[in-house]
Formats: structure tokens, C-alpha cells, sequence
């Protein structure tokens, strides 16, 4: 189903409308929505649903058992929409019985029943192979004959399929064999050689993480499973999991990377540490911006916090490298730290407003599927607002507090620094400077 355009429709509302109406309509019928687009397909790596829930164990009625009291208890989730087995568990079939005594003195085996049966029920093809060859061109085709569907439609008439035998007398299924109802497993499923049943849900009015923290309750209240019987939840939640545990990763990364090279360009652990105590103001403002914006926390979001975190500290950086020049040549740590400020105010905020100005397109989400990019623009744009306030107005506090019991001593090891400690002055370069005197 794809809506026009200007229709006013939203999908979810509409899948809402649908889920309500449809049972009444279809009564029996079990129905779900499926994911129509790419991105949803492949980060569910095959599943139907964001939400999967799969049983398996080595005995297929013990799974069964525990996956109908895990699925009772899942459907109490509010989350939760469209909750079924993905796998048909009581498919209906027609259940025939020969009777081999009766059958042996007909003179019937069971191979003329199967045979009988399949070509009865479905065609002939599954039983006798017969082609016909035509003269003309020489191909070849193959000949199968089916009873009509709109005939065999009820038990009596598979009852009263005709055997195959040799003999000319004619004998019924019903004379060798009893034909009832039954139901039997749909299909059969296997994961590491082990028969698994699979529980699918869609997620209506939640995240994928929160409706995953939900669902991971629901299984520690359906109790423990019985003996090797294992619970995996699949679909969408292992790698977002995976997702958002590689960048936590990369950011911490990051982060101490960004300090050790801070601290060796400032030889000061101090001002490195100044300069990163701007990423709070970041996570702040991203933090607003998604919970005013109604947006999640996904891999757009967690992409656009990592550049505002990028720009936040080069500003920051531009900061306090002023300041403590400015520090250092004389001035207090209070005075060095406006004089920062105020000397590093224009770069600061021109580079700020240009970025947001830059993501307030993508932000807004006006495009086709802009949705998808939006929470990246509105973390950048949360970020950076905190982050630019926090650089102007909390930084310069910090650092004068930080820096007002330092001394104003160069941090630099290096001998043929002037401004180090341990500056030695060459022999060769005083002699050539007093040369050049005289």
C-alpha cells in the first residue's frame, strides 16, 4: 500500500485504524505489516518484524509448551502489535489411516494408496512422470492430470478416491483406509540443528529501546524455561545493541584520545581537561533538543552528537589556547580568561551559526524520507547551542578557577625552549651572538 501524496494520512494512525478493523471484517484471518523499506529489511537481517522472540530446544513440545505461555505473557506488553507465531502450529490437515490387514487382502499396498492419494489430492505429477513428445517441433511436455479443487472439497470426496490396482474391480480409499481431520506443524524451523518456534511483533507508540527493555521483562516474569530450552530475542534488537555498543566504544575512544593529544600539545593536563569539561554542555543540549523534538536516540542521533562534539571542542580550544597565552604573558587568570573570550567571540560563534544554519534543513525533515536524517540535524543543533554557551559563559569561570593557583611557569621540558624551566642556552649560539656584537 502506498499512499498520494497531500493525503494528511499518517501510517502509523493508519495501521491503528486497520489493526481494529480487520478482525471484524476477517474474523480468523492473522494479518501483520511488514516493513516496506530497505533500511528496515536489513537491519532486521531477515525478519518480518523489529521484534522477534525465538524458542528453541531439543524437544519441540517443550518448546512449544513454554513459547505459549512466554507469547500470554507478552501480549500484555503495551507495545506490542500483531504478536504471532511465524510459524503455522496447528495447520489443517486430512489424516489418513490404512488399514494394512484390510489392504493385504485387497490385494493393495501402501505405495497404490500414497500414490492414489497424492494424484487424488493434488496432481499426478508427484506420482507418475508422462510425457508427450510433440512431432512437429520434438519437445517435449509433460502430462499430469489433477481432480478440480472446487471437487474435492470435503472428506467424503477423499474418501472415495479410487485406489490403483491392476485388478478391474474398483476399491475406495474409505474401503482400506479411515480418512479424518487432524492439524500438524506448518513448517519446521531449525537454528543450530535444533527446531526453534519464532514469536513476531510489530512496536507501536514505542522506540525499539524501550519496547526491547519490555519485552526482556516480559520473558524474566514468564519464569525460567524448562531444561535446554533457550529464549534468543532477534530482528532489529541484536544490532542495534551491537550499534550503539560500537559507538559508545568509538566515542570513549575518542574522547581519551582527544585528551592525550590536548595534553601534549598544552603540556598540561589541566587545560586538556578544561577544554573537554565543554562535551557535558554538548550531551545536555542534544539531550533537550531530542526530548522537545519528540526524537529517539538512534544511529543518526548518536552520529550528529559525535560532530557536535567535534565542533564544541575546537572552539573550546580556541578558547583557551587565547586565554593562556594572554595568562601568560602577565595577566590574571580571571582577565586572561575574558580576554579569551571576547578575543575569540566572532570565530566562534560564525562557526557555530553556520553549522546550524547548515542543519536546519535536514532538521526539519521536509524532504522525502527526511525522517530518516532529521535526528542527526537536531542533535547538531542541540549540541552546538549547549555547547556554544557553555564555551562563552561556563569555560571562562572554569578557567579561571582551574588556573588561578598555577604558576606562571612554561609546562615545556624541552632544553631549547626559552619559556621552559630547563632552558640551557648553547655555547655556540652565545658566541655567535657575541661575534655578531662586536
Amino acid at each position: 500500500m502506498q499512499l498520494k501524496r497531500g493525503t494528511g494520512i499518517r501510517i502509523e494512525d493508519l495501521k491503528e485504524r486497520l489493526r481494529q478493523k480487520l478482525p471484524q471484517e476477517l474474523p480468523g484471518v492473522r494479518f501483520s505489516f511488514e516493513p516496506s523499506d530497505i533500511v528496515s529489511r536489513v537491519m532486521s537481517f531477515g525478519a518480518p518484524t523489529p521484534i522477534e522472540v525465538a524458542v528453541s530446544g531439543p524437544k519441540l513440545a517443550d518448546s512449544r509448551k513454554y513459547a505459549e505461555k512466554l507469547r500470554r505473557v507478552l501480549a500484555r506488553v503495551p507495545a506490542l502489535r500483531d504478536l504471532a507465531f511465524e510459524q503455522e502450529l496447528d495447520y489443517p490437515t486430512v489424516k489418513v489411516a490404512v488399514d494394512r490387514e484390510r489392504a493385504g487382502v485387497l490385494g493393495v499396498t501402501a505405495q497404490d494408496i500414497a500414490k492414489s492419494v497424492v494424484a487424488g489430492t493434488s496432481s499426478s505429477r508427484y506420482t507418475s512422470n508422462n510425457y508427450w513428445a510433440d512431432p512437429k517441433s520434438g519437445i517435449g511436455y509433460q502430462v499430469q492430470v489433477e481432480i478440480p479443487v472446487q471437487q474435492m472439497n470435503s472428506l467424503e470426496e477423499v474418501k472415495n478416491i479410487p485406489i490403483a490396482r491392476r485388478t478391474a474391480q474398483q476399491i475406495d480409499l474409505r474401503n482400506v483406509a479411515s480418512v479424518s481431520e487432524g492439524t500438524a506443524y506448518g513448517e519446521y524451523d531449525r537454528y543450530n540443528m535444533q527446531r526453534i518456534l519464532t514469536l513476531s511483533a510489530n512496536i507501536a507508540g514505542e522506540d525499539l529501546g524501550h519496547a526491547t527493555a519490555q519485552v526482556q521483562q516480559a520473558i524474566r516474569d514468564a519464569g525460567k524455561p524448562p531444561n535446554r530450552v533457550t529464549v534468543t530475542i532477534r530482528g532489529q534488537v541484536k544490532p542495534m545493541e551491537e550499534m550503539f555498543g560500537g559507538l559508545s566504544v568509538g566515542l570513549l575512544l575518542a574522547i581519551g584520545v582527544i585528551l592525550l593529544l590536548l595534553t601534549a600539545n598544552f603540556q598540561s593536563f589541566r587545560l586538556s581537561l578544561i577544554v573537554l569539561l565543554t562535551i557535558p554542555a554538548v550531551v545536555a543540549g542534544i539531550a533537550i533538543m531530542l526530548w522537545l523534538t519528540r526524537t529517539t536516540l538512534n544511529l543518526q542521533s548518536f552520529m550528529g552528537a559525535i560532530m557536535a562534539t567535534g565542533v564544541a571542542v575546537a572552539n573550546a580550544i580556541l578558547l583557551v589556547t587565547f586565554a593562556e597565552r594572554s595568562r601568560a604573558e602577565g595577566s590574571e587568570p580571571a582577565e586572561a580568561a575574558i580576554h579569551g573570550a571576547a578575543g575569540r567571540l566572532r570565530p566562534i560563534l560564525m562557526t557555530s551559526c553556520a553549522m546550524i544554519a547548515g542543519m536546519v534543513p535536514m532538521a526539519i525533515g521536509l524532504s522525502e524520507a527526511g525522517e530518516q536524517t532529521a535526528p542527526l540535524g537536531r542533535a547538531v543543533i542541540g549540541g552546538l547551542i549547549g555547547a556554544t554557551c557553555a564555551t562563552l559563559i561556563v569555560l571562562p569561570a572554569i578557567f579561571a578557577t582551574l588556573q588561578s593557583r598555577h604558576a606562571r611557569i612554561s609546562a615545556s621540558l624541552d632544553p631549547d625552549d626559552p619559556s621552559s624551566p630547563n632552558f640551557e642556552p648553547r655555547p655556540e649560539l652565545a658566541t655567535a651572538s657575541d661575534a655578531g656584537d662586536h
